[in-house]
């Protein structure tokens, strides 16, 4: 196992998109946004948030707009959140990796202190040699946390590969100078994912396939 894993949460190992699309809607509702649907939300989702919402509604929501939508959804993600659990096949995959000496990690834009009880619910925390989640405001992208991540590594950005569901981790990736294998269980469509011109697959299993292959 040559490659070092990094991987993303929301969307890739925690299958939460119904409880996204829950939460952004009733977010919506409380500023008078019509719904969105699952298709439409990965058609036009990317970072910073406010520019996803500047493609659904044509403007940049105000700043009084985004404190409510920004409130209201982590308000109603974190309820429905809840309800969800592991992606398909996501705790075999690590613990079969860390049974096999193989390292990972995981960075992820979720709370870090919401995202480390989460992995011990979850029963995979022992699987990461580090976990870093966001600790400023909400709203922007992985590429400086990405950074930072790999520096308590101490890995050679060579032998990494980033596993995500969104274009923002393949932009991580390619800011440190790391690979990307990109997953199309999250927020992204597929189309949108290809257009990172990285390797796009259907299941994690895939990703870890693919990140060995890139990373031999």
């Amino acid at each position: 196992m040559n490659a070092h894993l990094v991987w993303d949460w929301n969307g890739t190992l925690f299958h939460d998109m119904d409880a996204v699309i829950e939460a952004t809607n009733a977010s919506f509702a409380e500023v008078g946004m019509p719904p969105i649907t699952l298709d439409r939300y990965r058609e036009l989702y990317c970072v910073p948030v406010p520019k996803f919402y500047e493609r659904l509604i044509g403007r940049l929501p105000s700043d009084a707009e985004w404190a409510v939508l920004d409130e209201a959804f982590h308000r109603y993600y974190w309820t429905a959140a809840e309800r969800c659990g592991l992606a398909e096949g996501a705790a075999e995959l690590l613990a079969a990796r860390s049974s096999a000496g193989g390292s990972q990690s995981l960075c992820s834009l979720a709370p870090h202190e919401r995202l480390l009880p989460l992995l011990t619910t979850h029963g995979i925390a022992a699987h990461f040699v580090r976990v870093d989640g966001r600790t400023g405001p909400s709203g922007g992208g992985k590429a400086a946390q990405m950074a930072r991540h790999l520096a308590g590594l101490g890995l050679v950005p060579q032998r990494v590969v980033v596993i995500g569901d969104a274009l923002d981790d393949a932009v991580a990736a390619a800011h440190v100078g790391a690979h990307a294998v990109l997953y199309t269980g999250g927020s992204n469509s597929r189309a949108g994912l290809e257009a990172a011109g990285v390797p796009v697959v259907d299941s994690l299993a895939e990703a870890v396939a693919e990140a060995e292959r890139i990373a031999a």
